[in-house]
């Protein structure tokens, strides 16, 4: 991990990288202790190298003041939810972070603590980055790699006509977290805002995903957002039945307060940060999945949603990157 860091009430480079970030390697000897340039990956007959990358902006992508051991750990998690989606198996990751001129090394020091209990807990390691300064926000970007048996990569352009469309668990809870996290919304047992802050990648599907998935994509954007993006990647049209979208206590009881059922379960389907999955297959490997079946790939293009029985116009599918 190499660079500058003008920070004033932090040890220098060496120093941080020496107590902070080599412990993160757990020895894996491909990081080279952190004191080169650069990490040596070997080859790994059999297997297909799966590589993703995410960053994040305080005030953008997670609120000022947060937690700092929460940004690294979602940060960890959100990129582990894009392997999951690929039923890859994690194995390390590169970070770079800028620091703005508040960030003391307490700070650092929680960032740190936070990657080290998600490292532990996903048997993901680090194997290299940077750290820099900034007189903006706190912004950081981590790379994730992983591997996954040659060819069995589960892609977003799988998906044919006939295949039905599952959810691996309740989607809305990321928005509703978020809104609770802002005061917009009470939270009394802190599960909505424990949804938004530490999302659970579906790495336990890797197995089932190489297996039976045609197609698959973690839930960030939104679900419609997502599942919009399997059919465009795959050329087919996908109907989605919002009355079948499984939803938690939470949503559920977030839904009995709107006026709209329909526009509700639209709403909660679009608000993103659920890093559930979408996913495709036929409808014997679909049954074998035993996920939440709420649409069908068809011929066609984009997508398309019901209510009931009944068409729903969407205004918005989900988050837009600018």
């Amino acid at each position: 991990m190499s660079g500058p860091d003008g920070a004033d009430k932090a040890p220098d480079e060496f120093e941080q990288i020496a107590r902070l970030y080599r412990p993160l390697t757990r020895g894996a000897p491909e990081a080279l202790g952190l004191l080169d340039d650069a990490a040596v990956i070997p080859a790994r007959p059999g297997f297909d190298l799966v590589v993703t990358k995410d960053a994040m902006v305080e005030g953008v992508h997670f609120p000022v003041g947060e937690a700092p051991d929460l940004v690294a750990r979602k940060l960890l998690r959100t990129n582990l939810s894009d392997l999951a989606a690929k039923g890859a198996d994690p194995f390390g990751y590169f970070l770079a972070v800028a620091w703005p001129p508040d960030a003391d090394l307490a700070v650092r020091e929680a960032f740190a603590r936070g990657l080290d209990v998600d490292g532990a807990a996903f048997g993901v390691v680090l194997l290299g980055g940077d750290t820099v300064s900034t007189p903006g926000p706190l912004s950081a970007s981590l790379t994730l790699l992983g591997w996954v048996p040659q060819g069995r990569a589960v892609l977003r352009s799988g998906a044919r006509p006939g295949d039905l469309v599952m959810v691996s668990g309740p989607i809305g809870d990321g928005g509703l977290g978020l809104a609770a996290v802002e005061g917009r919304l009470a939270d009394g047992d802190g599960y909505l805002k424990g949804r938004y802050r530490l999302p659970g990648p579906r790495l336990d599907l890797r197995d089932g995903l190489r297996r039976w998935a045609s197609a698959c994509a973690d839930i960030s954007d939104g679900l419609l957002a997502d599942a919009g993006h399997i059919a465009t990647a795959s050329g087919v049209g996908i109907q989605l039945h919002l009355d079948r979208v499984p939803l938690s206590a939470a949503g559920e009881g977030w839904l009995a307060d709107q006026r709209d059922v329909a526009r509700g379960r639209a709403a909660l389907a679009s608000f993103g940060d659920d890093y559930e999955l979408v996913i495709t297959a036929s409808p014997q490997a679909a049954k074998a999945l035993g996920l939440p079946v709420i649409g069908v790939v068809e011929e066609g293009r984009g997508l398309r949603v019901d209510f009931d029985g009944a068409p729903l116009p969407i205004e918005r599918a989900g988050w837009s990157h600018p």
